[in-house]
Parts: structure tokens; C-alpha cells; sequence
């Protein structure tokens, strides 16, 4: 049984949200609800609404997708009701005050994780890059995969210290104008099945011919990628 399977799947996600802003406009062409479409779907705020609920109800980072999401709803207001308006210093205040938040309550959690040698020892990782990234290595003797998600940002997840679980174990991807990079053992079992939309992601992973590969323990790698990309590594 693959990990993490009460997750949510991302192409229900995509799907639904696909399904519900056809609706919407299918009703606005039809002069049903008066809506301005474009003002709205096509704006930074919904994109927060739509990237915080999926952290939310697909990944552990349940408070990092309640803050984009609030603040996404928050700044959608104007665009569906064009009586409220906010002045600048309020909009900075609300970001200042929402990541700071953010960042102090989960740096003990990244301290109690991190070694003195920069390495993660987690059999699960739950990455989250958004306008930012950067290396992790990880370290574990049961690794079991989790999640990936890169938003305007990017990662380079680094397995060269862990050893698979038995059965089938999976990374779930989401990459939105981003992308993620991981590096794994050449002697891995690794199948890929990525949905890309506007974006890709290739696997550069070179075997070694004379390596024992493991059957019985495999690495899914997939997901979903909208306007960005990623690969697999191996390393000798």
C-alpha cells in the first residue's frame, strides 16, 4: 500500500477547481451571475486561496496553508466587492505580521529536526518552498517518502543517506512555478509518473549495470506540475 494514501490526489484537486471555475464561467456567459471572471480567478489572491487549501488538506503544513489561504481571502475581497478597499500599509502589515508568525512557530520544529552536520533524519519529509528554497539531505534507515511542494521557488532533496522501506513507498509532488530536484541512490527502484501541464519533469537518473536493484522496495515519484519542472538524480 503506497504511503500517504488519505491524502487528497492532486488531480481530484486540479479537477474539481477545474469543474468549479467552469461553472462560474459558464453562468457569468450566460448573464445568470454577475461575475467579473478574469478580476478575480486570474489574480495573485486566488492563487493564494487555491495554493494554501491544497497545503492544507494534502500536506502536514496545515498552518502555513491556512495563512496563504486567509490571506488569500482576504485580498479577494476588493476584486469581488469593489467598495472595500485597503491602503498599502495594511496590505504590508497583514504579510509582515502572517509569515513572521509563520517563521517563529515552526523554527523549532526545523531546529529539532536538523543536525549539527546540516543533515534531516526523517523517514517522512513534508518540503514546502514558496519564493525561496534550497538543499536538504536526509537521512533515514525506513525512508517512506511524503511530499514535495515548490511554489515560485525550488529544491534540492538530497537521499544519498537513506535506505527504502519495503513495499512501495512515494513522494507526492507539487510543483506551481517551480520545481525540485532529487537525488537518489543509483541502486533504487524508482518509477515516475508526474503530470506535467505547461512544465515537465525528466529523469536524468543514470544505473549502474553491475548494482543490485531491490524489487521488492520501490520509490514512486509523482505528482503534479503547472508551469514548472524538476528531475531525478542518482549519485555513483
Amino acid at each position: 500500500m503506497e504511503n500517504m494514501n488519505n491524502k487528497i490526489d492532486k488531480r481530484v484537486l486540479l479537477g474539481s477547481i477545474l469543474i468549479g471555475l467552469g461553472g462560474i464561467f459558464f453562468l457569468n456567459s450566460l448573464d445568470i451571475f454577475d461575475f467579473n471572471f478574469a478580476r478575480v480567478i486570474f489574480s495573485w489572491p486566488f492563487f493564494f486561496i487555491v495554493i494554501g487549501m491544497y497545503l492544507t488538506l494534502n500536506t502536514s503544513r496545515k498552518m502555513l496553508g491556512g495563512i496563504l489561504a486567509g490571506l488569500g481571502f482576504v485580498f479577494i475581497l476588493p476584486r469581488i466587492f469593489p467598495s472595500i478597499d485597503y491602503d498599502g500599509s495594511v496590505v504590508v502589515a497583514i504579510f509582515l505580521i502572517a509569515f513572521g508568525s509563520y517563521i517563529i512557530l515552526n523554527q523549532k520544529k526545523k531546529k529539532e529536526e536538523t543536525d549539527e552536520l546540516g543533515q534531516i533524519s526523517k523517514d517522512v519529509i513534508d518540503d514546502v518552498a514558496i519564493f525561496g528554497g534550497g538543499t536538504k539531505i536526509i537521512t533515514s534507515d525506513n525512508f517512506r517518502g511524503g511530499n514535495i511542494t515548490a511554489v515560485f521557488g525550488g529544491s534540492e532533496i538530497i537521499l544519498k543517506g537513506c535506505k527504502l522501506a519495503e513495499g512501495n513507498n512515494s513522494i507526492d509532488i507539487l510543483a506551481v512555478f517551480g520545481g525540485t530536484t532529487i537525488v537518489v541512490p543509483n541502486d533504487w527502484n524508482v518509477v515516475m509518473n508526474v503530470t506535467s501541464i505547461f512544465g515537465g519533469f525528466s529523469n536524468k537518473s543514470v544505473k549502474d549495470p553491475n548494482a543490485f536493484v531491490d524489487q521488492s522496495k520501490t520509490l514512486i515519484i509523482k505528482g503534479l506540475v503547472v508551469f514548472g519542472g524538476g528531475e531525478l538524480k542518482t549519485y555513483l
